[in-house]
């Protein structure tokens, strides 16, 4: 499915459709058993990536991806959401030179400009487990800040 969605053009519908199967597989086959043997979970994206990108980048209604969220993962919400934030111009300076760019990657300036927005509307909308970290400063003074969060829990 990852290649699929990487790579194949398709309808907004059918691409968020398909990433919420793909999390449904992901929590059933590794998220669940992990959580109920009593490990910690670290992923590099969840749901609020779809907020983002199919919502807030692409244009769907966000009442359809609630019913998606509620129908895929019920309750199920992380503890705590680490929001790497950079400007545009960061993120595509971090992205030059890399030659195989996604379908995701290859997009307009104006479709990354609406997915930070949609990140930072999900932030402001529960700032209890979104923690927006600003990545544009040195990799030390970020760690600094995951230190104190990850002491804090």
């Amino acid at each position: 499915m990852r290649e699929l969605l990487l790579h194949q053009a398709m309808h907004l519908e059918t691409e968020a459709l398909l990433m919420f199967a793909a999390r449904r597989e992901h929590l059933d086959k590794v998220i669940i058993p992990a959580l109920s043997a009593g490990t910690w979970v670290i992923s590099d994206r969840f749901t609020d990536a779809s907020f983002a990108y199919q919502g807030g980048g692409r244009g769907l209604e966000e009442s359809k991806l609630k019913i998606l969220e509620q129908w895929v993962q019920q309750d199920l919400q992380p503890n705590l959401t680490l929001l790497f934030d950079v400007t545009l111009e960061v993120s595509r300076q971090r992205l030059s030179g890399n030659v195989s760019l996604d379908r995701f990657e290859q997009e307009k300036q104006e479709f990354f400009q609406r997915v930070r927005d949609a990140y930072l509307k999900r932030a402001s909308q529960f700032p209890e487990r979104i923690r927006v970290i600003d990545s544009g400063r040195t990799l030390n003074e970020i760690q600094v800040d995951l230190e104190d969060i990850i002491s804090s829990l």
